[in-house]
């Protein structure tokens, strides 16, 4: 009674007891059940989905190049992941993640004014490049001291490059940091210890790696340029007087060895000369000999010629006697008697200094003749 009765309620007909009225009420009832069931279930399934989906990303950490990332469980890190990558972690507000840069990075600590080891002052900027290690001791210890916050790390590793600068500085002389020759300057060595003593320390205090030290800029104040300059014109001086100085005394050997080498030179030609004269004297005597040997008045007449011809010049006035040698050639002739006296008195007239030019009075002849 009661399905026919809702039946008639919602057609409006009444029908009897032996009509079938279950299969129109089924068709009426089903569509309706299928569109309120069927879509509830598919919003609790994709519900599902997103919410799996929103925890499996919130549980994945993307670590890229030249970062590490840091993960806290509640505020306290649990560990570091330096390699790129994916990784997991708890979702949030479990686990939380941190990144921290990784790549290099340069400092510079402008003009510091520092004092050499010679009292003088320099001016000297320096650059530092640096970065965080990656591993995960280093970035914990530098997440720790600077807060991840590299501006901070910066301000403070300029800090210790300042201080490190003035240790260092006292260290050299400001010849060997400026100087006109290449040779005597050492700012690789000034590089070099610079970075040995920044780099323990910094590494210890902040996690962080020098990669690089280097000077920037290097110039002098005003005092110290006046200095400096004098200084350099007090070396050239002294490299100038000495070079003047070897000038001089290789100029002196020059000039000795010469001297040397012209008497040494000398002394052998004047010794050849003795030589070669002392045979000539010999040769000549030996002639003189032969022909004495040959002709004895002839070589008396003609020794006679070769004195009157060494003692008599053009202004020379002899008064003689003509019966004296040698002019007695001249009165007796070549047939005169002439033997060994005769000879023997030409032979001693012939020597030299026997005769004077100028005026010359051997004798008076009986006639006072005037040749």
């Amino acid at each position: 009674m009661s399905l026919l009765h809702a039946h008639h309620n919602h057609d409006g007909h009444r029908h009897g007891p032996g009509e079938h009225v279950h299969a129109p009420i089924e068709t009426a009832a089903g569509p309706e059940e299928r569109g309120v069931r069927v879509p509830g279930k598919l919003r609790y399934v994709v519900a599902a989905l997103v919410t799996s989906f929103a925890v499996l990303a919130a549980c994945l950490v993307l670590v890229g190049p030249s970062e590490a990332v840091v993960v806290t469980r509640f505020g306290d890190p649990v560990r570091v992941l330096t390699h790129p990558g994916l990784a997991w972690r708890l979702p949030p507000p479990i686990e939380s993640e941190t990144r921290v840069d990784l790549r290099l990075r340069t400092t510079s600590t402008g003009l510091q004014d520092v004092g050499t080891r010679d009292g003088l002052r320099v001016l000297v900027q320096a650059y530092v490049a640096w970065q965080v290690p990656d591993d995960a001791g280093h970035v914990r210890q530098f997440l720790r001291a600077v807060r991840n916050q590299p501006d901070e790390a910066a301000d403070q590793l300029r800090s210790f490059v300042r201080s490190a600068l003035e240790i260092t500085a006292s260290s050299f002389d400001l010849a060997s940091l400026v100087n006109t020759d290449p040779a005597k300057v050492q700012l690789a060595q000034f590089e070099q210890r610079l970075g040995e003593r920044l780099s323990e320390q910094v590494l210890n205090v902040y996690g962080i790696t020098i990669r690089q030290v280097g000077i920037e800029s290097l110039t002098l104040p005003a005092e110290t340029m006046v200095a400096t300059v004098a200084r350099m014109r007090a070396e050239r001086q002294t490299v100038a007087t000495e070079r003047m100085a070897e000038g001089e005394r290789l100029a002196a050997e020059i000039r000795s060895d010469a001297e040397r080498d012209a008497r040494v030179t000398v002394a052998r030609a004047r010794a050849e000369a003795a030589e070669i004269e002392a045979k000539s004297r010999v040769q000549a005597a030996e002639i003189y000999a032969r022909a004495y040997a040959t002709d004895p008045s002839l070589y008396a007449l003609l020794r006679s010629f070769d004195t009157l011809d060494a003692v008599i010049g053009q202004n020379t006035r002899l008064i003689l006697r003509t019966d004296a040698a040698p002019f007695r050639a001249f009165v007796e002739g070549p047939g005169g008697p002439a033997g060994p006296p005769a000879a023997a008195a030409a032979n001693a007239g012939s020597e030299p200094g026997m005769a004077k030019a100028g005026t010359a009075q051997a004798g008076t002849p009986p006639g006072g003749a005037t040749p």
